[in-house]
């Protein structure tokens, strides 16, 4: 059986930012991800799409952000069991928590932090006939690897931030973007909207609005979408096809776990700690909900930090901790005294 302090289910940015937070008040972690990777959907749906609101960073790719975190806590060695599900939870008399995979893993821990972004998620997938037969031949929901658009003709349909985001980056990739929107208004952020208005204006890339993509052509691969306008139908010659409508998230098995459910997330004190109904237990990041929740990395990070502080009184009891910054205390295993924490900062730049 695995042991740990804080047993993270979901290795994504705000799990394993935790690791950092929970290192630095010397407890241990270990990860839980379904993924055979860590890293989230960042690592697994979109590793080369650069993320422009992480602090310090004017603009990080998805991937370079992982390996970045990852770097980060290598130092308080976590653990991870990969490629598996966490499946049930016993919560002990003593408090600790028993959590259990679906290969049969167990792992014992003092506290529990839910950090599974969506969950298990799907596409959505927009209602066209024979859609299915040119999944992965041409058609595309995700976009991994840019270079695999390099010099083609695409088109991309809808309204949000991963559509316009998307159409910006490929225009510089692929021979031609298109970009369909059932509607004339977009749902994403204003900048990137005017972005590609701007693009649109340069002949970067074409915008069809308010219209839709109904029918698909082609043998072997996909070759033509048909677009369906208010007053006109066009047929477009393609390479591929990338609809992105969002995803589907599911809970999977947490959401048998006693926990407070509300529109498929799970209910926090975001007044305190981000702790669950069941003490013990907490979920950050986009799995949880509260008043004003904001489904941002950054904020993740916020609730990491918080929960961990939890934690830390949650399993030493009458202990006091007095919070330092990482500039006095280091992250080493100093003492706590700005004197070590000084010869650390000379020795580096030695």
């Amino acid at each position: 059986m695995i042991t740990t302090d804080i047993l993270i289910i979901g290795a994504g940015p705000t799990g394993l930012f935790a690791v950092f937070e929970a290192g630095l008040l010397k407890m241990k972690c270990h990860l839980i991800d379904a993924l055979p990777q860590p890293g989230g959907q960042l690592a697994e749906l979109y590793p080369k799409k650069p993320i422009f609101d992480i602090p310090g960073y004017p603009e990080v790719l998805a991937g370079d952000l992982v390996t970045n975190l990852m770097n980060q806590i290598k130092q308080f060695q976590p653990g991870f069991t990969l490629g598996e599900t966490a499946e049930t939870i016993d919560k002990q008399e003593d408090g600790t928590f028993i959590v259990t995979t679906n290969k049969g893993t167990q792992h014992h821990a003092k506290a529990v932090a839910i950090a599974g972004g969506l969950g298990t998620f799907q596409p959505r997938k927009p209602i066209i006939p024979n859609i299915e037969l040119f999944e992965e031949k041409g058609i595309e929901y995700f976009v991994k690897d840019p270079e695999q658009f390099r010099d083609k003709k695409i088109v991309i349909a809808g309204g949000g931030d991963s559509a316009l985001d998307w159409s910006i980056f490929l225009s510089e990739v692929a021979s031609s973007v298109t970009l369909v929107h059932r509607r004339n208004e977009f749902r994403g952020a204003l900048d990137s909207v005017e972005k590609v208005q701007e693009l649109k204006a340069k002949g970067k890339i074409s915008l069809i609005t308010p219209a839709e993509v109904v029918a698909l052509k082609g043998d072997e691969h996909l070759q033509s979408v048909t677009i369906e306008k208010a007053d006109e139908t066009v047929s477009l010659d393609v390479d591929y096809f990338i609809p992105l409508f969002g995803l589907t998230p599911k809970l999977g098995p947490i959401a048998n776990w006693g926990l407070e459910i509300e529109k498929n997330a799970i209910k926090v004190n975001n007044a305190l700690d981000y702790q669950t109904n069941v003490e013990g237990i907490y979920a950050i990041g986009d799995v949880n909900i509260y008043p004003g929740k904001l489904k941002l990395i950054l904020c993740g990070f916020h609730e990491a930090t918080l929960m961990c502080q939890s934690v830390y009184n949650r399993i030493n009891p009458g202990k006091r901790y007095v919070l330092k910054y990482t500039t006095v205390s280091g992250v080493d295993g100093f003492d706590g005294s700005r004197k070590e924490a000084e010869k650390a900062v000379v020795k580096s730049i030695d």
